[in-house]
């Protein structure tokens, strides 16, 4: 069995997205849970290189970020109000049942 995904959601992804996931059996962190609430988008970057999480965020910065460097385990950006709450948990749970995290690595996908 390959290694499944991990994801950490940005502090402005509604906490619905994170317990549906979580119902699902998808290891997903918060930025406030692990207390990066109001913290940089570097050391959230630096925060899921170390723990090997794809980002899934509303934040356009990432994108910026991810122009500049591809060090990083997966960026996952949908524009805030643009898709429904079930249309992002469905577009995860695709991400996360084919992607695996080394071809996240580097990588930013659009929901």
């Amino acid at each position: 069995m390959k290694d499944k995904i991990r994801f950490h959601l940005d502090e402005q992804v509604d906490p619905e997205i994170s317990i549906q996931l979580g119902r699902r059996g998808i290891n997903v962190t918060t930025t406030v849970e692990v207390g990066l609430r109001t913290s940089s988008d570097e050391s959230q970057l630096d925060f899921i290189r170390q723990q090997k999480r794809v980002i899934f965020t509303h934040d356009k910065d990432f994108l910026i970020i991810a122009s500049r460097t591809s060090n990083h385990p997966g960026i996952l950006y949908c524009k805030q109000k643009t898709r429904s709450l079930g249309e992002i948990i469905e577009g995860l749970v695709l991400i996360y049942d084919f992607y695996s995290p080394e071809e996240m690595v580097g990588h930013v996908e659009y929901l």
